[in-house]
């Protein structure tokens, strides 16, 4: 019977270990990510360029500007229809986040670390509405608002899409992976089920909801349909649906694009935001 001992690490004068350098086998991949990542951002600066281009008839960029100017995004701030649908889809958006990190979360907390009959089959119903394409759901949904005169109104654009099942099962996921004895614990102390809530439960799930949050946000910030159908007068219209109306109305291509450039920004302030929790939580969930 031999043994077999591993090569210890090389050492220098210094003394200290050298590791074995790597071959250069990654430059495929790294020039393959390389070029994913010019193809894809490749659209959002042509839709700049667009935008600082002078106002004039524009349909594809074939050659660089003569000049750039900001007059587009000026023009574009300074327009009071395009306020007020950010305001609309600040307040339809900001709105759902907070509601819906709300209830998600306490029915998260429900489904993972509460027992009651038909747990398991409540779960698995909503987690069959996934499945329900939102075309197919959009005329009963719009029947239901419009019988209850939610037509043309914030409540009848925001309320129906608070059951978020995708919401919950990734917080009845995450909660599920906590220790039982926390609770246990808080319970021999004569915590309250609010209190467990809000000091256990909130406190060690923000890295998901920070992530959930920024997708719910993402979902109702570039939200159409709904808003299209539901939202029917200039006072409620949100940013994607004001946008349509700009090409509609045979605005020029470069203060159309402005107004593009100046919907995205939120969203990136959105995720350099929260984009910490984001990290942490994928590092959490490869270390469970």
């Amino acid at each position: 019977m031999t043994l077999t001992t591993s090569r210890p690490p090389a050492v220098t004068a210094r003394g200290t270990a050298t590791r074995p350098r790597r071959t250069g086998r990654q430059w495929p991949l790294t020039v393959l990510l390389a070029l994913v990542s010019i193809l894809t951002v490749s659209p959002f600066l042509v839709m700049l360029i667009l935008a600082l281009s002078p106002p004039r008839e524009l349909t594809v960029p074939h050659q660089w500007p003569d000049s750039l100017t900001f007059d587009n995004l000026i023009q574009t701030l300074t327009s009071a229809g395009f306020v007020g649908w950010t305001l609309n889809s600040l307040i339809y958006a900001g709105v759902s986040v907070v509601i819906i990190l709300l209830t998600a979360s306490m029915a998260g907390y429900a489904f993972a670390k509460k027992r009651f009959p038909g747990r398991d089959a409540l779960m698995w119903a909503l987690l069959a509405t996934v499945m329900v394409p939102f075309q197919a759901m959009l005329i009963p949904m719009f029947v239901m608002v419009s019988s209850l005169d939610g037509v043309d109104t914030f409540w009848g654009m925001i309320v129906p899409t608070l059951a978020n099942s995708q919401a919950v099962f990734l917080m009845r996921q995450f909660i599920k992976d906590l220790p039982d004895e926390l609770f246990e614990a808080a319970k021999v102390d004569g915590a309250s089920e609010w209190r467990i809530y809000w000091q256990i439960v909130v406190p060690l799930t923000k890295p998901i909801l920070a992530t959930l949050g920024i997708f719910v946000f993402l979902w109702h910030w570039n939200d159409f349909l709904w808003p299209l159908v539901v939202a029917q007068s200039d006072e409620l219209r949100t940013l994607t649906v004001g946008l349509t109306t700009l090409k509609g109305e045979e605005h020029p291509l470069s203060l159309v694009m402005a107004s593009a450039v100046i919907s995205v920004v939120p969203c990136l302030l959105v995720f350099f935001l929260l984009q910490r929790y984001l990290v942490n939580s994928i590092a959490m969930t490869g270390l469970k």
